[in-house]
């Protein structure tokens, strides 16, 4: 096969996977989560290894209650990099709705030390730590089990698994008297439960220098697995002292079920969500008041993240007004939410309310204040998508205000970005934004090469409606203006 050829067939393969990823992205979107699951199951015969289809895919059979698919998925897109975010995130997530809430908290834990702002892993810290709590509370109702990584352990050569090992070694384990127990170890003893003695086995493996020694499937050494259990375990003991001496002060005992403020928060924030993403603006604007007015009455005391939610909450009500067309209103909630957002310190929350601003200005028409607020949120700005879309929402503003220099400076950033994600219609559009900012600059020669490159990715999206307008390029060239066209 000849260099050309076989470059012919690697675009497109590449241009089939990126058809399939954005057709399950849309699936998705549409809650049509079986349709979505069959998209990038085909996009992961094409590319085995794409963690990020992996995490699309793992996101559907959470939706659908497949959380043991799911678990696999995140970690099959944790194989070539231990240190992925999201994998880790997900696989806490499958974890947690499997019922393995300390295995979950040591994941969630690892995703916080790599995005130690994010919010979501923090409430998932929080609501880990409390259904541990609650297990404590009653100890029979919960045992750790071996599950979760060990599982995966390789075979030893004479074919014995270290799983195998483990179970037989539960068999024998004995339990330890009150009376060999010192007194440190009594108190523990006390607040852990049977955790305790989970603990104490744990430990009592670590002295095993072949089995720590061995590896996992996943790549990560049993040692490592078995630390990470222990410290979620000992983070138990300092759940356990602190609820115990905030009893002791003769303080309220804390809220039980549905109506803790972390399971509140997570399953509010969902509904009024869901009911933004259906079109429902009115319903979803009157639950976040709803919520807003609960969040209020909380003391710092029962939610330590008490600014941060109400931060949320006015972006959610400012997103319901922007959708009502009442844009003076949205403003007012999001520049709330980003004052809180900057009282507190969340970059999260701040690039968050930055957006929501930059957008509601730009809808309107103000233009430079959206430049304003969209430049300010460049620092914030993560991953090659979102940088894409950043800096080409900024050029497109400048296009408009006549200053074709700075939409072509930022067009060819938003490019730079965009060849970094597989998604062709970002292609098409940035390419589009450079092409019409030098057409206006007067370099025709880049401009048309912009176009042709458009044209290329306008073609393999079977974007017919993109295609026929870049068609028309040569005689939009020898007029003496160049109509705006974007996806």
């Amino acid at each position: 096969m000849s260099n050309t050829e076989g470059d012919l067939k690697a675009e497109k393969s590449k241009s089939a996977l990126a058809t399939l990823k954005a057709e399950g992205s849309w699936h998705y979107q549409k809650k049509k989560y079986k349709k979505a699951v069959d998209a990038f199951t085909a996009a992961l015969a094409l590319n085995p290894t794409d963690k990020n289809c992996f995490i699309d895919r793992c996101k559907c059979y959470m939706m659908t209650g497949q959380y043991e698919k799911a678990l696999k998925d995140a970690e099959s897109s944790l194989k070539g990099d231990k240190a992925f975010y999201e994998g880790l995130y997900q696989k806490a997530e499958a974890l947690y709705r499997m019922g393995e809430f300390e295995f979950a908290l040591v994941f969630y834990h690892r995703g916080q030390k790599l995005r130690p702002q994010r919010e979501e892993i923090r409430l998932g810290i929080q609501k880990a730590q409390e259904a541990i709590e609650k297990a404590i509370g009653s100890p029979s109702s919960v045992k750790l089990e071996i599950k979760g990584d060990l599982p995966f352990f390789k075979k030893d050569e004479d074919g014995t698994s270290p799983i195998a090992v483990i179970h037989d070694l539960t068999k024998e384990r004995k339990q330890p008297t009150a009376k060999n127990i010192p007194r440190d170890e009594k108190t523990k003893k006390q607040l852990l439960g049977e955790f305790y003695n989970d603990k104490k086995f744990l430990e009592d493996l670590m002295k095993d220098e072949d089995l720590v020694k061995s590896w996992t499937m996943d790549g990560e050494r049993v040692q490592d697995v078995f630390q990470s259990c222990l410290a979620g375990i000992d983070n138990l003991t300092v759940y356990a002292q602190e609820g115990k001496g905030k009893q002791r002060k003769g303080s309220k005992p804390r809220h039980s079920g549905p109506c803790e403020p972390a399971q509140f928060l997570l399953k509010s924030f969902d509904e009024i969500d869901e009911e933004l993403t259906c079109g429902n603006a009115n319903g979803s604007l009157k639950k976040a008041k709803e919520v807003m007015k609960v969040v209020k009455s909380w003391s710092e005391t029962e939610a330590p993240n008490k600014k941060e939610a109400l931060g949320r909450l006015h972006s959610c009500i400012g997103s319901a007004l922007v959708d009502l067309e009442d844009t003076d209103k949205a403003l007012e909630h999001h520049q709330k939410d980003l004052e809180l957002a900057i009282h507190c310190k969340l970059p999260e929350a701040t690039s968050r309310a930055l957006e929501n601003i930059g957008r509601v200005y730009a809808q309107t028409g103000q233009f430079a204040r959206a430049i304003q607020f969209w430049e300010k949120k460049i620092p914030f700005a993560h991953g090659a998508k979102e940088k894409t879309w950043l800096f080409y929402e900024i050029g497109r503003c400048y296009m408009e205000l006549n200053r074709h220099k700075e939409a072509r400076d930022f067009g060819v950033r938003s490019v730079a970005a965009a060849d970094e994600i597989t998604q062709e219609t970002w292609q098409i559009n940035v390419h589009l934004l450079v092409a019409q900012s030098e057409y206006r600059l007067g370099n025709i020669e880049s401009c048309v090469s912009h176009f042709e490159t458009a044209l290329t990715h306008a073609k393999h999206q079977e974007e017919d409606s993109a295609t026929n307008a870049i068609q028309q390029v040569p005689s939009a060239l020898s007029s003496s203006s160049l109509c705006w066209f974007s996806l």
